[in-house]
């Protein structure tokens, strides 16, 4: 684990990085914020893997805290000092797995400005990203307010493969998975979901913000988003818009919602 614990952020780039990107925008404040939530964990994870090495080799005590991250790593749990920083997931590999996705994501981002597509689950703070990029969108036009921009959204066609270059404006997510129902690639509406499939992956969706005091369309299914399959206040993150042919209280009997993580 250790060999392959990336290394911890160099605050001078990442001030480097954000200059040179524009360290006011909303965005990159957001990453500013991740980067600093995710050097903690990289922090913590090298001192303890460090220390039990220590430990091990009789160097130094083996603490009770030591010993009770031994124990959880011996069974495959997350190390509860971990877990408290962190996210939560299964297993200690999912969780490692996905500390260095997550990690591979903000260097990227660092080094070679805004991602093409973003991968909404490797966020400390999905919200704060919609939020973000709401108060991007709403300072790029003279005399929006931030009250009347909505964020609305379209199901592409594509997989995160097939992008190439980023929207002018908005974002491009990848990543969710549709549970509760089906997605029809051609139409992009919510259709009946097939036999024994409990989620699809969904394509890359476009979401975007525009500047409007008018309702939603009652005809569209207004689906939420949750981080986990267990779906409560804590998790939520936001909503995304499906057009369907059925009335949409049709997908709210069945409990229609995306998950940024199925683990």
């Amino acid at each position: 684990m250790l060999e392959k614990l990336p290394n911890q952020y160099n605050s001078f780039e990442v001030k480097e990085a954000l200059q040179r990107m524009g360290p006011l925008l909303p965005m990159n404040i957001f990453l500013r914020q991740e980067v600093d939530r995710i050097q903690r964990v990289l922090k913590e994870v090298k001192s303890t893997l460090t220390d039990l090495k220590l430990a091990i080799d009789g160097t130094i005590v083996m603490s009770q805290n030591l010993r009770t991250s031994l124990d959880s790593m011996y069974d495959a749990r997350i190390p509860e000092r971990w877990q408290k920083i962190s996210w939560e997931s299964a297993t200690l590999g999912f969780w490692y797995t996905e500390l260095l996705e997550r990690d591979a994501q903000f260097r990227t981002w660092c080094q070679n400005g805004k991602p093409n597509v973003f991968w909404m689950t490797g966020f400390f703070n999905p919200q704060g990203f919609l939020t973000a990029m709401r108060q991007d969108v709403t300072r790029a036009h003279k005399g929006w307010a931030l009250d009347s921009v909505v964020l609305q959204n379209m199901i592409t066609r594509h997989s995160k493969e097939d992008i190439k270059e980023g929207p002018a404006e908005g974002v491009y997510v990848h990543g969710l998975f549709l549970e509760g129902a089906g997605l029809d690639r051609r139409s992009g509406k919510l259709i009946e979901s097939k036999p024994k499939v409990l989620y699809e992956q969904m394509p890359v969706i476009f979401i975007f913000a525009i500047n409007t005091t008018a309702g939603k369309d009652p005809k569209l299914y207004e689906c939420p988003i949750y981080r986990k399959p267990q779906r409560t206040d804590l998790k939520y993150v936001g909503s995304i818009d499906f057009e369907t042919d059925h009335n949409p209280r049709h997908w709210t009997l069945r409990g229609v919602a995306l998950l940024c993580d199925i683990k």
